[in-house]
Formats: structure tokens, sequence, C-alpha cells
């Protein structure tokens, strides 16, 4: 944990909630959602989700881990949940899980899971530090994933 945000005062993370539902021109020709649309959403949940952490202009560095596990189909009502669960010193890893709900009988499921990398900016467009992340015993568990995440970044880009 000692790779945390510097001198600023720990934060807790928060969850963003946002729902949406799928038409048909957001599906392709099975009626399921195509997974742009799907990584779109998850980008604008992780990128809400980090700049309430952090406070600061906040840019998406990689999508990392992306699994899409079941399809969405049209007529669905989809919400992404996002949450930062671990900082470095400039940048926040975000996981977003993607739920699907069918809107009459209400059955709800995961259908997609994600991590994006999002790096805080100054005004001249910067890498900036952000603030530490306060940790329960819950969110340690997502920090250590947190961790393997932003490790196979670093050895990505080695």
């Amino acid at each position: 944990m000692s790779e945390q945000g510097e001198d600023q005062a720990a934060r807790p993370a928060h969850e963003v909630r946002m729902a949406d539902i799928i038409l048909p021109n957001q599906t392709n020709n099975h009626g399921t959602m195509f997974g742009g649309e799907v990584m779109a959403l998850m980008d604008r949940a992780a990128g809400i989700a980090a700049l309430r952490f952090c406070r600061k202009p906040v840019v998406t560095a990689s999508s990392e881990r992306i699994d899409f596990r079941t399809p969405i189909h049209a007529g669905e009502i989809i919400e992404a949940i996002a949450k930062v669960i671990y900082v470095g010193r400039t940048s926040m890893i975000v996981r977003i899980h993607i739920y699907a709900e069918h809107p009459l009988i209400g059955d709800r499921r995961i259908c997609t899971t994600g991590y994006f990398s999002m790096v805080a900016l100054d005004q001249a467009g910067q890498p900036v530090p952000v603030p530490r992340l306060l940790l329960d015993d819950e969110s340690r568990v997502e920090w250590a994933v947190g961790e393997e995440v932003r490790r196979s970044i670093d050895s990505r880009r080695k």
C-alpha cells in the first residue's frame, strides 16, 4: 500500500451507479448489445467514479480484463456499478460490473466485468497526485485485485 497518493488525506471510494435501457439501435443482428456500447458505458462510469474520488479531471489510460459473460438483449435495463479500488500516485484502478435486468420480470444477472485505469490531470494536462484510498476490510480484498491489475499494466509497459 506504499504506492498510494501523496500528502492528501485518505478518503473512501463510493460506488457510482448508472442505468439505461437497451434500444434496438444498440444491438447487433442477434438482438444483443454491441460490445463497444457496453465498453463506452463502462468507460463513462469509470470516469465518473474516478472524478468523484479525486475531484480532478481524469482520462482513461487503459481498459483491462473486460469479460463479456452473458449477452444483453434489446429492451433490458442495464446498470453499471463502478468503484475506485486501487490508487497509485497519479492513477486509479476502477472496477466496473454491468448487470442486465428483464424489465417486466425483474430477473437480474451480471453480464460484463472489467477494470479501467484512470489518470488524474492538472490544468496543463499533466498527471497529478490523487488522494489515498481509505481502506476497510471489504475494500482491502478489492485493493489486492487492483494491485494485480496495476502490476499487469506495468509489466506490459516494460
